[in-house]
């Protein structure tokens, strides 16, 4: 089979084929460091790994490379920063922000199995690129400068000639629905109110750099043209796939590709767009008034990584998803029941079964049910390997156990001393007090099970009620 790929630009589903099979590129918006991130941002993070994992497996690890940007200059960011250290200057509390909730993200998605991408620039790191698409714009005559503000004009686009796309193309929008549907922003320097900000003044004590198109006073970014930057410069003007939350199709994605097409005079950016659905937690939207807005850190303290990584992928990636602490019960289920049986087996290679269902756009509940068949097909060696390209299997059944039990508190040592005494009581056939150990290990909130290993031989293994 081949791969096949959902393009949200086309709408349909379309085979794929890099541009260069040598050198497979993919950008994902990453995010912007200012606080914990929460388990929707993990959605996208979780999705783009199961694919940068799967180019890796089809192209070879040495041809893919995966650019997830940082954002480290945002007003969110500025005021966490004010707000945080008040004592501090801004410019170095925004730092001391950005380096410790950068830090913390990292931890909550190498928890989650996700692989490090292979780039992972920075914003404030490629302003000279910033400046180089604006005035690129402004020569083109797609931007101009007014009152110390860049902006770019999609009216100048798409009266332009037919080799660039037309503005609005992406989110399927035609100008006036933009404005009718966009919180544009009033301001009486723009020539359209669909015009969209490339740089801006700093405010006092703000982040700022010298501005393009001559412009004296110093200043800062806008948030797309940060994006199309990164990926200029470290993947090209033109590469194969763009992906993201469905949130970021409009304005974000349909602004980069305006910046990034009119700059290098591209019929396209990416060659395929790829956006993940909405998440909602108990079927209704998360946020903070409504109190189940959940930080991945929070959901980690209770749940291994790989419990909420499953859990994820149950769903379709563009489909929407609603987190359940039920569904969160069932993946660690089964995720116990997957490690017992194939975490100490030496892979092999994935099954055709589940790398069939990934090509064909990443239908991760296909392979799911792939991995449920070779398990019940009693094929170690084929779910061992299978589970790997997907992120699992980090650890060995012991570590895996060990974390478990040492996270719920229960003395693990006592637990496993009344298994050995029931295993013994079993072999004299002494039934009656084999009975009373289980009873007493239930007492404790500890159900046992009897089976067999990979090899046959019989074992006795526990989990909590």
């Amino acid at each position: 089979m081949e791969l096949r790929l959902y393009d949200t630009l086309s709408r349909e589903k379309r085979a794929f084929v890099p541009l260069d099979a040598k050198h497979v590129r993919m950008y994902v918006c990453g995010p912007t460091v200012y606080d914990f991130a929460h388990i929707g941002n993990a959605r996208p993070v979780i999705v783009f790994d199961v694919l940068f994992r799967l180019l890796r497996h089809l192209y070879g690890e040495a041809h893919v490379k995966y650019v997830r940007n940082i954002t480290d200059v945002d007003d969110k960011i500025n005021d966490r920063a004010a707000r945080d250290f008040p004592g501090l200057p801004l410019n170095e509390a925004i730092r001391k922000v950005t380096e410790l909730t950068g830090k913390q993200f990292h931890a909550d998605v190498d928890a989650l199995g996700a692989l490090r991408p292979s780039v992972e620039p920075r914003a404030t790191e490629h302003i000279g690129e910033m400046r180089e698409i604006i005035e690129r714009l402004i020569a083109g005559g797609f931007a101009y400068a007014a009152e110390d503000h860049v902006l770019f004009s999609p009216q100048a686009m798409n009266a332009a000639n037919s080799t660039l796309p037309r503005y609005g193309a992406l989110s399927k929008r035609s100008l006036d629905e933009m404005i009718a549907g966009a919180r544009v922003d009033v301001a009486p320097y723009k020539k359209d109110a669909t015009d969209f900000v490339l740089w801006k003044p700093s405010k006092p004590g703000e982040p700022s750099w010298p501005s393009p198109a001559g412009i004296k006073a110093e200043g800062r970014p806008g948030w797309h043209i940060e994006c199309s930057a990164m990926a200029w410069k470290h993947l090209g003007e033109q590469f194969d796939i763009h992906g993201g939350g469905i949130d970021l199709v409009f304005p974000h994605h349909e602004n980069e590709v305006a910046q990034t097409c009119c700059a290098f005079h591209q019929q396209r950016m990416a060659n395929y767009w790829m956006h993940n659905g909405f998440l909602q937690v108990e079927s209704e939207k998360m946020s903070k008034s409504l109190g189940n807005f959940i930080t991945i850190r929070e959901l980690l303290a209770d749940w291994p990584g790989e419990v909420l990584r499953l859990n994820m992928l149950k769903t379709h990636y563009t489909s929407p998803i609603d987190w359940t602490m039920k569904s969160l019960e069932e993946s660690a289920k089964t995720l116990n029941d997957w490690y017992r049986f194939a975490a100490d087996v030496a892979p092999s290679k994935p099954a055709a079964s589940v790398v069939d269902a990934l090509l064909d756009d990443l239908n991760t509940p296909l392979a799911i049910a792939a991995l449920h068949g070779l398990r019940n097909s009693s094929d170690a060696v084929g779910l061992s390997a299978s589970l790997r390209l997907l992120g699992f299997l980090s650890e060995s059944v012991a570590q895996w156990e060990g974390r478990k039990r040492q996270a719920s508190g229960v003395d693990a040592g006592e637990i496993d001393r009344l298994i050995a005494e029931r295993t013994a009581a079993r072999a004299r056939k002494d039934f009656k007090e084999s009975d009373r150990i289980r009873d007493e290990l239930a007492a404790k909130g500890v159900v046992i099970k009897d089976g067999k290993n990979s090899d046959g031989k019989p074992v006795t293994t526990w989990e909590f009620a």
